[in-house]
């Protein structure tokens, strides 16, 4: 069974919908203004995050990362994406991390445009961080073994990193 293009459609609009939804988490949703949203409280500090993607269970096959963004968003502009992943062994897959260059190639886990921004060996020890430093959408995802992590396990998100509020 193929991926259609009413399928495509569908895809692009909720990802899209989404990434609107996360950039604009911190907006205030009450009358005139006064009251935040209840589900997205303020980021009241101005102090760039250290972010663990993945939390606990690190850069791994099988887990959902567009739904761990998701749940973990939003990430505002300066902050850091921690990936950690085992290097490769004979018990462990490797891993790396792609920076696709737009929305179609991430819904295709599309990787021959992308630019890889950590090797299989760059997530160990204290993991490869990489920092959002513009507004912009970020498409990450892993290209090991020809993008199969990336169809088959998961193992893609995106950001779109709202401005920090000053108070």
């Amino acid at each position: 069974m193929g991926f259609t293009f009413a399928h495509q459609g569908l895809v692009l609009v909720l990802v899209a919908s989404s990434m609107v939804g996360v950039s604009l988490a911190n907006k205030e949703w009450g009358s005139l203004g006064s009251h935040p949203h209840p589900h997205h409280p303020h980021n009241h500090t101005n102090v760039p995050k250290r972010i663990i993607v993945g939390g606990s269970q690190n850069w791994h096959f099988g887990v959902n990362y567009t739904d761990w963004s998701l749940k973990n968003g939003p990430f505002y502009i300066n902050d850091t994406l921690v990936f950690k992943y085992d290097p490769p062994s004979n018990t462990t897959f490797p891993h790396s991390v792609y920076l696709l260059p737009h929305l179609k190639s991430f819904l295709n886990c599309d990787l021959r445009k992308a630019k890889m921004i950590a090797n299989p060996t760059q997530g160990s020890g204290n993991g490869f961080e990489f920092v959002l430093k513009k507004w912009k959408p970020y498409y990450f995802a892993c290209g090991e073994r020809n993008g199969f992590h990336c169809k088959v396990g998961l193992m893609k998100f995106a950001v779109v990193s709202p401005l920090r509020r000053r108070h």
